[in-house]
């Protein structure tokens, strides 16, 4: 689980956040009640943006390629409302 610090205790707090995510903890940092930044360990996530990109890759090549006609700006713009 993770635990949310203010943005000002974290400045106040880095040093012992940093203790804390050595020993496995995860802090997500907010910024007036919004969560701005996560510290986690190093390694934690490591491959989740690697298969994400490889998944993605994968089922473009798969995908056909279509041959459309090249569009005019007016129509690349064009508002259908």
């Amino acid at each position: 689980m993770q635990e949310a610090v203010s943005a000002a205790d974290a400045n106040r707090k880095f040093s012992l956040l940093l203790r804390g995510v050595r020993e496995g903890r995860s802090y997500i940092v907010t910024s007036h009640g919004k969560a701005v930044a996560r510290l986690i360990p190093v390694g934690k996530h490591e491959g989740v943006a690697a298969s994400a990109r490889e998944a993605l890759l994968s089922r473009l090549e798969k995908q056909p390629v279509l041959q459309v006609e090249r569009w005019s700006r007016d129509e690349l713009y064009e508002d259908d409302r």
